[in-house]
């Protein structure tokens, strides 16, 4: 008996991580609607009946998938987290470079995000969490950097930490369209540089251009 239970979870370990692999590429191509268990399934050479015994419901292969690439994008880190502090925006130029190694992961991403603005979406609450999460903890990585420059903590830091992901999602989105027109890490990493600098130095507002005040 022993024996036995010292293989059987590796084992389905292993079967939960080639689901939701497959996953990933089932809804990051055909969307949370259209992708079905049965294409899953198929994936791995399991039934439909065998997918819902490691993941009980579609609901609950879709929430663990996100769970799954939160923790992929940390598992090359020794602390198995975001880091806290100015490393977090080098952190974030990582991801990006990362990412444009792994299209079907930021696929799916890109696709349950923005199906998640519909009503009762499954994942409507994940993102919703995901997004004031980060935003706080950019911003916490904001105030840091101020402080550790001399900077006094300026107004511009909440608009900034939604810009930053803004950004990083919607370069995700034109690299998906066209992965030859967009260098997904050197556009990120410009983006966040230009973002931090502007809240470390800020500078004229584009209305001065315009009048060419600049």
């Amino acid at each position: 008996m022993s024996s036995g239970s010292t293989h059987t979870r590796p084992e389905t370990e292993r079967k939960r991580t080639e689901i939701l692999r497959a996953a990933i590429e089932t809804f990051g191509t055909k969307g949370s609607v259209n992708g079905t268990l049965n294409d899953v399934a198929e994936q791995v050479g399991i039934t439909h009946a065998g997918v819902l015994h490691h993941f009980g419901s579609k609901q609950n292969l879709l929430l663990e998938m996100l769970e799954f690439r939160d923790r992929d994008d940390v598992a090359h880190l020794e602390s198995r987290r975001i880091p806290d502090g100015p490393a977090l925006f080098a952190h974030l130029v990582a991801t990006a470079q990362r990412n444009a190694l792994r299209a079907g992961i930021v696929q799916v991403y890109t696709v349950l995000s923005a199906e998640s603005v519909t009503d009762e979406h499954p994942a409507k609450t994940f993102f919703e969490d995901r997004y004031r999460v980060l935003r706080g903890e950019v911003a916490d990585a904001f105030r840091a950097l101020c402080a550790q420059e001399g900077v006094t903590e300026p107004d511009t830091i909440a608009k900034a930490s939604a810009s930053i992901l803004a950004v990083m999602d919607g370069l995700q989105l034109q690299w998906l369209l066209d992965p030859t027109a967009i260098d997904l890490g050197g556009a990120s990493e410009f983006a966040i540089e230009a973002i931090v600098n502007g809240v470390l130095r800020g500078g004229p507002g584009i209305s001065s251009y315009v009048r060419g005040d600049g």
